[in-house]
């Protein structure tokens, strides 16, 4: 078991980093800002406002990561998991369905000019693919919990 004072320690260096992450999301979010108001692209406007809308979540998670180290523990009971796993287990094969969907089309592109659908849908299959990984991630939280 480590010493309290490393935990502690450990807890800090998290917090500090949360809020350090903090600052470069708003940087981000400066930046997007600036090249949205330098173009009329509506591909480039497009992929500014994605990256606005993650680093907005991004600033959220991290001020949540560092509260939750600050203030009181954060607990998820297995009960309250298992209330909703039935819905997040079918939320899954939704969002396997979105990724199977995209990687049957993203094949017919190649070699066809069509450069930004297909930019636009490699971005789907890796945001797509970044949520069912979220969800699946909430299992081993699940499994954590039984004995």
């Amino acid at each position: 078991m480590k010493p309290k004072g490393k935990v502690k320690d450990l807890q800090t260096e998290i917090v500090d980093a949360m809020k350090q992450w903090q600052k470069m999301e708003d940087a981000s979010l400066a930046s997007t800002g600036r090249i949205m108001e330098k173009t009329t692209n509506p591909i480039i406007r497009l992929a500014m406002e994605i990256i606005q809308r993650d680093s907005q979540m991004h600033y959220n998670v991290e001020k949540w990561v560092a509260e939750s180290l600050q203030d009181a523990t954060i607990s998820l009971a297995p009960e309250e998991l298992g209330r909703v796993w039935a819905m997040i287990e079918r939320h899954i094969e939704l969002e396997q369905r979105m990724i199977d969907t995209v990687k049957k089309l993203l094949p017919s592109l190649k070699g066809k000019r069509m450069v930004v659908q297909e930019y636009l849908l490699n971005y789907l299959l890796e945001d797509e693919t970044k949520h069912a990984n979220l969800l699946r991630r909430l299992e081993g939280i699940k499994k954590g919990m039984l004995p």
